[in-house]
């Protein structure tokens, strides 16, 4: 059975008071967590993550890096730079990093392989807008999201991964994916992984993001293909953030 995981995407919130009085209840819970648990912050607060959280159960990452090792890329932060903060996941190809920054799907495979290449767990986002879902779209546009990163890293390349389905009309919304809903995708996603290898697809961890609240996490991850969830608003609520990950199990 796969390992429930729970991510929270601090997006560009925090201070280091805040960010103190966040994580101090989330370490101490952990401890008695059955599931996986990534808080993933923005680049000036990773040097206070890794001091706070060493030695915990609780992971941290990056919310995106530059698919360059280095170079004259001002503003830009590295997979080998993430890692001397101890991050061992990233997110990458966020769909705010998509339609406000214009990563492409081929960017999003560079930045993937780049985080790989690093030793650093890339959680792959995918998801439609509103519109591509009213036109019926969903599975093609996530279908070639996920085909691209493939074909870039390989089928076994993804057996050190996360996917994370995000439906963009979801995020920020208030409005969730119903469980069935968001079975549907999840599973055309397995599905899609199985047709290169059925390993790699059984052992795929694929998170639901998209207003995910503690009120209707349980039955979410109680859905066969939804393995945990990549959290935005709740995850700057200690509380509210824990109860999730207690629905993970």
């Amino acid at each position: 059975m796969r390992k429930k995981l729970v991510a929270g995407n601090w997006k560009m919130y925090g201070s280091l008071p805040r960010n103190a009085a966040l994580l101090a209840p989330i370490r101490v819970a952990a401890e008695g967590l059955a599931c996986d648990v990534v808080v993933c912050a923005p680049f000036p607060y990773l040097g206070q993550v890794q001091s706070l959280l060493t030695g915990s159960k609780v992971a941290w990452g990056a919310q995106t890096l530059n698919e360059y090792a280095e170079g004259a890329y001002t503003g830009e932060v590295s997979a080998a730079m993430l890692g001397e903060f101890g991050c061992s996941y990233v997110l990458v190809g966020h769909s705010e990093r998509r339609s406000l920054f214009g990563e492409s799907d081929a960017t999003v495979a560079a930045k993937f392989a780049a985080a790989q290449a690093a030793g650093i767990r890339p959680v792959l986002c995918l998801g439609e807008t509103l519109a591509e879902r009213e036109a019926g779209q969903t599975l093609a546009v996530v279908g070639r999201q996920l085909a691209a990163v493939v074909e870039r890293v390989g089928i076994s390349a993804m057996r050190a991964a996360l996917l994370a389905y995000e439906p963009v009309w979801a995020i920020g919304t208030g409005v969730t994916a119903s469980p069935a809903q968001a079975q549907e995708v999840h599973a055309a996603i397995r599905a899609q992984l199985a047709e290169r290898d059925a390993a790699v697809a059984d052992e795929m961890r694929i998170l639901y993001g998209g207003s995910v609240k503690p009120a209707g996490a349980k039955e979410l991850f109680a859905q066969a293909d939804i393995d945990g969830g990549l959290v935005g608003g709740a995850a700057l609520v200690a509380d509210d953030f824990l109860a999730i990950c207690q629905a993970a199990g």
